[in-house]
């Protein structure tokens, strides 16, 4: 004989948790309408439930955002691995590009410079007896020569001053039909009187093996000079005019100074030749001492 079936009290289990559920959801439809109405009936009387709700996951949240930033740093720095040979390749050539274009631009500043110079010159000296380009030098003796491509046939004459746009060369020394020989300022035998630019301080530029310039003082005493000061023609002696540039100290010594030429011919392209300043100056120098000037003198 079967056992008795106990179906009837599963079957009552399971309503009482279908009614429960309802009972459950039902309350929580009423608490949520109740805090509904409460929210736009007064606003201000759940704010101290949603503080604590947002502290409660603030944590959650902030941890979430520590993992996005790191996500996206971790991916940023591979791609930048992988990008870094291209940007270095590009910012090489960018720097050989501004190398460039900074020599162009220094050597386009010279040029004006010398241009200017040149506009100068020829603006102060209105009759310029020649220009030529300079197309060699001497630089390892203690003679100091150069050559000019310009000559008697363009009425160059010795003694003449041979000034660049930075200033005094030296003077001619001889001349063939289209060539000359140049006397350089820092040749042993070429003596130059020169003057401070700033006052009338004046002194002897002589040349010196090594290429620089010695300057002597004509008066004796305290050593006015300083380094920087920059030099220039007296126009005594009548053959080279005033105010040519000729150099600026370097050091200063016990009777004058080293002077560093302005106008090194190394670097010199082309050269204006200048009449004698006062041509008195050549009929002294081509009178030998003792005999008498020429008659009407």
């Amino acid at each position: 004989m079967a056992p008795p079936s106990n179906r009837s009290g599963s079957n009552r289990k399971a309503q009482m948790g279908v009614f429960t559920g309802y009972l459950i959801a039902g309350a929580g439809a009423l608490i949520g309408a109740a805090l509904l109405v409460i929210s736009l009936w007064q606003p201000q009387a759940l704010a101290g439930l949603r503080a604590m709700a947002t502290d409660a996951t603030s944590s959650v949240g902030e941890a979430g955002a520590s993992a996005r930033t790191g996500g996206k740093d971790f991916f940023a720095a591979i791609a930048g691995y992988y990008r870094a040979g291209s940007r270095n390749a590009e910012l090489g050539r960018e720097v050989q590009i501004a190398r460039v274009k900074l020599a162009e631009a220094e050597a386009i500043k010279q040029e004006n410079r010398r241009l200017k110079a040149a506009l100068g010159l020829a603006v102060e000296d209105a009759e310029p007896v020649a220009r030529g380009r300079l197309i060699g030098s001497t630089s390892s003796s203690a003679r100091r020569f150069a050559y000019i491509s310009a000559g008697s046939a363009d009425g160059v004459r010795p003694e003449m001053p041979v000034v660049s746009p930075m200033g005094l060369v030296g003077r001619i020394l001889e001349t063939g039909r289209h060539s000359a020989r140049v006397m350089l300022l820092t040749d042993s035998e070429s003596m130059v009187p020169v003057r401070r630019v700033k006052d009338d301080v004046v002194a002897f530029a002589e040349g010196r093996p090594d290429g620089s310039l010695r300057l002597r003082l004509i008066n004796l005493g305290i050593n006015p000079l300083k380094k920087g000061d920059v030099f220039v023609t007296s126009g005594a002696g009548g053959l080279f005019r005033p105010n040519i540039p000729v150099g600026v100290v370097e050091e200063v010594t016990r009777d004058g100074a080293i002077a560093r030429l302005l106008s090194n011919p190394a670097a010199t392209d082309f050269v204006t030749i200048e009449p004698v300043w006062q041509s008195r100056a050549l009929e002294l120098l081509r009178t030998p001492p003792g005999e008498p000037d020429a008659p009407g003198e």
